[in-house]
């Protein structure tokens, strides 16, 4: 069968009036012009799905709901009967430049104010995912507004951003009458419009840290390992990208080839920190382009296990949105007397952190389990498994003598592993690492924002519900997985020493 083509030539048009600029194209574009252009031109069988974007409509439900309890009207009638709140509404209108403008506002208030429809007015509500407000969040009102004003035959002067977080609803309020933001409306959609009449898709993003959320990164993956893109260099973001451009480095291949001293003075123009980086630059790109690992560091790596009785494999479920460690997935990997590790006798024990029960419980079932085991290390993967525990042990209590105990016991894998090697990879995360060394998770495309959707769903559930779900069951298995990669990498650097 014949593969159908990332995106579809034919469908490439120039643009014309008739093409409405929307809501959704703005907001893909902000993130990314190309993401903008694939979104509108692009082979849906390309596109890859992502939980990322379901968690956000979980979160903007709970943010509305904690703003208006009561449930919102629907459509122009609604809005016509002066309801609190107004879910569904299509505005359509005109753009600053005379552009064929589209947006789907999430949510309306009604506030104080006249209007075509009486003594009352409404504003758009958007709900905020993350901590700080962006300019995707004030395009996507002043937009909103823009057409909200056509509508309702009156101004707009603001809109709200609100954010359900644990210590209650954050409330933001942005004034669209300032002519800063109209100005940037007005550029964006005129860059916007002259994105999407291009021919071919614009160049990648230099900031690729945002792909591992985009629908499209497939696509674009292949396409960054197939021209040698700079990015795919673990450690050049944006920034340094454009520095090796202007010192005349464009490829991968280009950087694994250069003199690092000749590079590093170079560098040194942009700042020492610049300069200082570059030997370890060239190393991590002749390693990728040769497909070779390369060792830094002779001496053990995971000294620790040499005489280790067992070794916990530690990994953490966390709700960020509103600072949530949900889940602590241990796997108990006992040594046999012949000095191999016994794993098929290792034991999974998930120690689920319900906001009903409280910290302390949390902390008091996790103490007793560290307590058990205290010669044995605890291995986990990157920093954030010490970081939630020690803030955790800090907040039960615990002194200092227990808390040099407690990291005296964790061992990070991701930073033993940067101390000791470089790999022929473009990022150190788990999934990747653990892939190389050949392990699989059971559930394929699985990420830890799948997980999190899982286990919103699986608490947002009636009893009988979740007694008959699948949502916490994969919730564990993953985590299971993620301790057994963890131990993968583990392995792997012990089997180096």
């Amino acid at each position: 069968m014949k593969k159908q083509a990332p995106y579809r030539q034919d469908m490439v048009i120039h643009y014309q009036a008739s093409h409405v600029l929307t809501d959704r194209l703005l907001h893909s574009w902000v993130r990314c012009n190309r993401k903008a252009w694939l979104d509108r031109y692009g082979n849906p069988a390309s596109r890859v799905w992502s939980a990322h974007r379901a968690l956000q409509l979980d979160h903007q439900q709970k943010s509305f709901n904690e703003l208006i309890p009561n449930k919102p009207g629907q459509g122009i009638r609604a809005c016509q009967a002066g309801a609190e709140a107004v879910v569904g509404v299509r505005l359509k209108g005109f753009g600053p430049s005379n552009e064929l403008l589209e947006a789907h506002p999430p949510f309306l208030q009604r506030v104080s104010g006249t209007s075509r429809w009486g003594e009352f007015m409404y504003r758009p509500v958007i709900a905020r995912q993350g901590r700080k407000l962006t300019r995707d969040h004030k395009l996507a009102l002043s937009l909103i507004g823009l057409l909200l004003e056509q509508l309702q035959k009156s101004p707009v002067p603001n809109g709200l951003v609100i954010s359900k977080a644990h210590t209650g609803l954050e409330h933001q309020t942005i004034s669209l009458d300032k002519a800063s933001l109209q100005k940037q409306l007005k550029d964006s959609l005129i860059k916007l419009n002259a994105d999407l009449i291009r021919s071919e898709p614009p160049a990648l993003t230099s900031d690729r840290r945002k792909c591992s959320l985009c629908s499209w990164r497939g696509l674009c993956n292949i396409e960054a390992k197939a021209t040698g893109n700079l990015n795919e260099v673990s450690g050049i973001g944006s920034k340094r990208k454009q520095m090796l451009h202007e010192v005349g480095i464009s490829t991968v291949h280009d950087l694994a080839t250069a003199n690092p001293i000749a590079l590093s003075n170079s560098l040194q123009t942009f700042g020492e920190q610049h300069g200082q980086v570059a030997p370890q630059l060239v190393s991590q790109a002749k390693v990728q382009d040769i497909g070779i690992p390369k060792r830094l560091n002779l001496a053990p790596a995971i000294p620790e296990l040499k005489k280790a009785p067992g070794v916990l494999l530690y990994d953490i479920e966390s709700d960020p949105d509103i600072h949530d460690d949900f889940l602590h997935g241990f796997i108990r990997l006992n040594r046999k007397r012949n000095g191999q590790w016994d794993l098929n006798g290792a034991k999974y024990q998930p120690i689920l952190a319900l906001h009903e029960h409280g910290s302390a419980l949390c902390w008091k079932r996790l103490k007793r389990k560290l307590t058990i085991y205290k010669d044995w290390p605890v291995l986990h993967y990157g920093e954030t498994e010490a970081i939630s525990l020690i803030r955790l042990a800090t907040k039960q209590g615990a002194n200092e003598k227990e808390l040099a105990e407690l990291r005296n016991q964790l061992i990070d894998i991701h930073s033993r592993l940067r101390l000791h090697w470089l790999l022929p990879l473009n990022n150190y995360g788990l999934k990747v690492v653990a892939n190389w060394t050949g392990f699989h998770w059971k559930h394929k495309g699985v990420d830890g924002a799948r997980a999190l959707l899982w286990w919103r769903q699986w608490r947002s559930a009636k009893q009988e519900a979740r007694r008959k779900s699948n949502q916490l069951k994969w919730l564990l298995q993953y985590n299971q997985d993620d301790c057994f990669a963890t131990w993968a990498v583990a392995k792997w650097l012990f089997n180096q020493d």
